[in-house]
């Protein structure tokens, strides 16, 4: 249980399983940039997000949600809660909208099934699934809520809380998925990186101002 002033955001979830260090350049330094894959993801959940509610059959649509979880230690706003009617009443069904395309890790799958965790303890029911919308492929992904993804959820909102608690940036470790993230430069993955790019960034440094002279 988390008092309410030790709340994260629900979106440094995604960014923590992404990578921890952009999780706390953003949330911790307040550092950001807007690049290509940023602009689109926020000009696509500023056309999902307003405060109308609609209704086709069976199914009330609900946009721009707060939700919060004691357990989790998170708040934030899912872009659109699905009420699926059933006999009991009408049920949630969180779908949350990306841009791109399905990713090979966890990151939106984690930030979802936390949105449905808060919908749980908000509304006291079990969620069994939701669904990611992605805008390149204008398709669903529909996500099940497993033992094995609610774990990651809650370890990985332990990790948010202790990277927050310990106010310090974790080192880069440079790798493919650098060159999509709009903090690049202001990461410097390629100087910072432990693991030895350091040195293979003044070696291309170096080569560059060869060339350069030649």
């Amino acid at each position: 249980m988390y008092p309410e002033a030790d709340f994260v955001m629900l979106s440094s979830l995604q960014h923590y399983v992404f990578c921890p260090r952009q999780c706390a350049l953003i949330h911790l330094e307040q550092v950001w940039s807007e690049n290509l894959y940023t602009a689109e993801g926020r000009e696509m959940h500023e056309r999902a997000d307003s405060s109308v509610t609609s209704y086709r059959e069976g199914v009330k649509v609900t946009r721009t949600v707060p939700l919060k979880s004691v357990s989790l230690g998170v708040s934030g706003v899912a872009d659109v809660v699905e009420w699926h009617r059933r006999e009991e009443g009408y049920h949630p069904f969180p779908v949350e909208y990306k841009r791109g395309k399905p990713k090979k890790h966890d990151a939106d799958k984690v930030q979802l099934c936390a949105q449905a965790m808060c919908l749980e303890e908000m509304c006291s029911c079990t969620i069994l699934s939701g669904a990611l919308f992605y805008g390149q492929t204008m398709r669903r992904l529909d996500v099940e809520f497993d033992e094995a993804l609610r774990a990651r959820t809650v370890a990985t909102a332990a990790g948010v809380h202790e990277l927050f608690a310990s106010g310090v940036s974790p080192l880069p470790e440079f790798g493919p998925k650098c060159k999509q993230c709009s903090l690049i430069e202001q990461c410097m993955p390629e100087v910072l990186d432990r693991s030895g790019s350091a040195k293979r960034y003044v070696q291309k440094l170096y080569r560059e101002f060869s060339e350069d002279e030649i």
